[in-house]
C-alpha cells in the first residue's frame, strides 16, 4: 500500500511539474509575413472602390435611421468608421487623415448642440440588424438642426477642398481624390432634407 501512494505521490508531482511549465510552441524555421497594401502607381482600385463604396453606404445608412436629429452625428461615426479601414502608412494617409478630421468636427458640431430632452441612441441598420453604428449618436435640437445642417455641409465642402487640393501637386492622386471627394461631398444630401 505504501508502494502504490509512493507511485501515486510521485505520478501527481510530475504532473503538476508538467502543468507549471508554458506551453510553448515549435515552428519549422522564420516566419514570413505577407502585409497587403494598395499598389500600382496611387493605390488600388479595389481598394478605391471599397472605400467609395463604403462612403456611399454611408449615406444610406444614416438616411435610413429616419431621425433627422441624428444625421448629423452619424455621418460623423461613419466617416469615423471608413477611416477606420484605410490602413496606416500607404497611399491613403492623407486620405484617412482628412476623414478622421471631418469625423472629429462634425462630432463636436453635434455635441455643441445636443437635444437635452433626448439620449443619445446607438443605431442598427434596418436591413441589416448586425450592421450598427459603434458609439451613441448625439441628437441635435430641432432649434439648432437648420444652422448645425449648414455648418455640416461646410465641414463636408471643407474636406473636400482640402483632398482636391493636396491631389492638384501629384498627378497619380487626382482622379482617386476627385471621386473621394465626390463621394464626401454627395453626404450633404443628408443634411438638405
Amino acid at each position: 500500500m505504501l508502494n502504490s501512494i509512493a507511485k501515486t505521490l510521485t505520478a501527481g508531482v510530475s504532473c503538476l511539474g508538467l502543468a507549471a511549465a508554458p506551453a510553448l510552441a515549435q515552428s519549422p524555421g522564420p516566419f514570413v509575413y505577407t502585409v497587403v497594401v494598395p499598389g500600382g502607381e496611387f493605390g488600388s482600385a479595389a481598394f478605391l472602390a471599397e472605400l467609395l463604396a463604403t462612403l456611399a453606404t454611408a449615406k444610406a445608412f444614416c438616411r435610413a435611421t429616419g431621425d433627422s436629429a441624428l444625421q448629423v452625428d452619424c455621418l460623423s461615426e461613419r466617416l469615423e468608421a471608413a477611416a477606420g479601414i484605410i490602413p496606416e502608412d500607404t497611399d491613403y494617409d492623407e486620405v484617412r487623415s482628412v476623414l478622421q478630421d471631418t469625423s472629429g468636427r462634425l462630432r463636436q458640431l453635434a455635441r455643441q448642440n445636443r437635444d437635452p430632452d433626448r439620449r443619445r441612441v446607438t443605431v442598427s441598420s434596418a436591413s441589416d440588424p448586425a450592421e450598427r453604428t459603434n458609439r451613441p449618436l448625439t441628437p441635435v435640437r430641432a432649434s439648432a438642426q437648420a444652422a448645425v445642417n449648414r455648418e455640416a455641409a461646410r465641414i463636408l465642402d471643407d474636406a473636400a477642398t482640402v483632398l482636391l487640393r493636396s491631389a492638384e501637386t501629384a498627378q497619380d492622386r487626382q482622379t482617386q481624390y476627385a471621386q473621394i471627394a465626390a463621394a464626401i461631398d454627395s453626404n450633404k444630401v443628408l443634411l438638405r432634407s
